[in-house]
């Protein structure tokens, strides 16, 4: 019963999520898994609780891949979802460690081991996020971006560190339902936390600088299935001009890979002239292309190009999707070449130095589609960059949840850098993100145009920026060692 339970309260977990924004939901969802990992007699039960916790969560929370992987990578039903199942059954080893973890930690005294347990799962989580390549989608402090009083920790732990201090007011709450410490204790730490976060709001850890940028973001809404069509290409290469030809703003953002050519294949008199009228506004233009680099050999890169006043400049992606982007270990998983229908499948990476760009009189720090999924990546042009810009390709993920929840991934690392994110995607979510996380301006999904507005440059550093996630996961890892010794003690005393 309770793992039926246990699964039913990771599916009720994404509301938490964007597009709903239920940022309490999580809370009481990990408290009542919490209370049954403290009831769980053996090890194995509260692994396999984690287990069905997470197939939960990540079956409902990306099931948005299966529209990727059918609906425009050409897949089979039973094989894609197949597919999803074998992802969320590998994302679920990671909250089946946290509930080994919990168990092995059950005997420490009780607000040592909340303490301890919010560790394990920020640890866990952490390491989703790290290994191969990394899939940290659905980190559970993503919920509580940005109307949460728990956002205010963002700039100063970073998402991780929002995860951490959910996970322990939900250790804390679980213990409130248990009666297993006083609950007036209990209720006053949860405010202290609460009101904490609520507090550290109100702290300016950046200051504006210079006058406020006219922005347009662009959303050409290219059908995904039409995209790579060369008998498309002219009619996408039109609504581009268009949008930008309307635009008098000094910063004008196009989507990850908008014209879907090779840049030494585009017509040089139609970037020329989109490069003039930049010029006209005083400013310059991002243009998303897959770039043909020959350095002795032929490589590829997904790109984006600047034009106009400032010099010509190009960021390279450096945080690849596998099996979108690269197929890892090619003799092991070539064959998925041959099923999937995905166009340009073997870039390579750019490299991990790069720089903001300067434009329009700000310093812009580009990222790529997935590489806003990882924060720790976003800060290494920080405190350099006045403005972050974020382009992407969301029609892969359909009319699905998936978009909203990039969304709500930009408006995370709007908060734990203190700048302005700008997106402009394919199809939406197209949006202009304020230093506090909130969204001042957003176009409807699977429109054709361009969201105009005015974005502010800032200054500084968050500690966030300062510190990355090396703050977050050496305190985790004090808490977690600490709950272990606690627990070996007990047991020690209690044999």
């Amino acid at each position: 019963m309770r793992t039926i339970l246990a699964f039913f309260l990771g599916i009720l977990t994404v509301p938490g999520f964007a597009p709903f924004y239920w940022f309490p939901v999580p809370l009481v969802t990990l408290a009542l898994l919490f209370l049954f990992w403290r009831r769980c007699t053996t090890a194995m039960q509260s692994v396999w609780l984690g287990f069905t916790y997470g197939m939960g969560l990540f079956g409902a929370g990306v099931t948005w891949l299966y529209v990727s992987l059918h609906d425009f990578g050409a897949m089979p039903p039973v094989l894609a979802a197949f597919a999803l199942v074998i992802l969320c059954a590998y994302l679920s080893l990671y909250p089946a460690l946290c509930g080994w973890l919990v168990f092995r930690m059950q005997t420490a005294s009780p607000h040592i081991w909340a303490l301890a347990a919010a560790a394990a799962w920020m640890l866990t989580e952490w390491l989703r996020g790290a290994l191969f390549t990394g899939f940290p989608w659905l980190a559970l402090g993503y919920s509580q971006a940005p109307d949460s009083p728990l956002a205010g920790f963002a700039p100063i732990l970073g998402v991780y560190g929002v995860s951490l201090i959910l996970v322990w007011s939900a250790a804390l709450l679980c213990l409130w339902f248990a009666k297993a410490a006083a609950a007036v204790r209990i209720g006053l730490l949860l405010g202290v936390i609460w009101l904490g976060g609520l507090g550290l709001q109100s702290i300016n850890w950046v200051e504006p600088i210079g006058e406020p940028l006219t922005v347009s973001l662009l959303q050409g809404n290219i059908e995904q299935d039409l995209k790579w069509r060369e008998d498309h290409v002219e009619k996408t290469m039109l609504t581009y001009a268009e949008l930008i030809l309307e635009s008098e703003s000094r910063l004008i953002v196009t989507p990850e890979i908008s014209i879907p050519l090779f840049n030494d294949a585009v017509p040089p008199d139609y970037l020329d002239y989109l490069a003039e009228h930049a010029r006209g506004n005083d400013g310059d233009i991002l243009i998303g292309l897959a770039e043909h680099a020959t350095n002795g050999i032929d490589t590829y890169y997904n790109s984006m190009f600047s034009f106009g006043s400032s010099p010509e400049q190009v960021y390279r992606k450096h945080h690849l999707v596998p099996f979108g982007e690269f197929i890892p270990l090619k003799p092991v998983f070539g064959w998925i070449i041959q099923t999937l229908h995905i166009p340009l499948s073997d870039f390579s990476r750019g490299g991990t130095d790069q720089q903001p760009m300067q434009l329009a009189g700000q310093q812009v720090a580009v990222n790529i589609c997935y590489e806003d999924v990882f924060g720790e990546e976003i800060i290494t042009q920080l405190p350099q960059a006045t403005l972050l810009v974020n382009v992407s390709n969301d029609a892969w993920f359909g009319r699905s949840i998936g978009p909203h929840q990039h969304l709500q991934i930009s408006q995370m690392r709007a908060l734990e850098t203190g700048r302005y994110m700008l997106r402009s995607t394919n199809t939406g979510v197209t949006a202009i993100i304020d230093d506090r996380g909130k969204i001042l301006d957003q176009l409807e999904v699977f429109t054709t145009a361009g969201l105009h507005g005015l974005a502010q440059g800032f200054s500084g550093a968050t500690l966030y920026v300062l510190t990355g996630n090396y703050l977050v996961l050496g305190s985790a890892v004090l808490l977690l060692c600490m709950g272990w010794i606690s627990a070996t003690l007990m047991q020690r005393k209690l044999l």
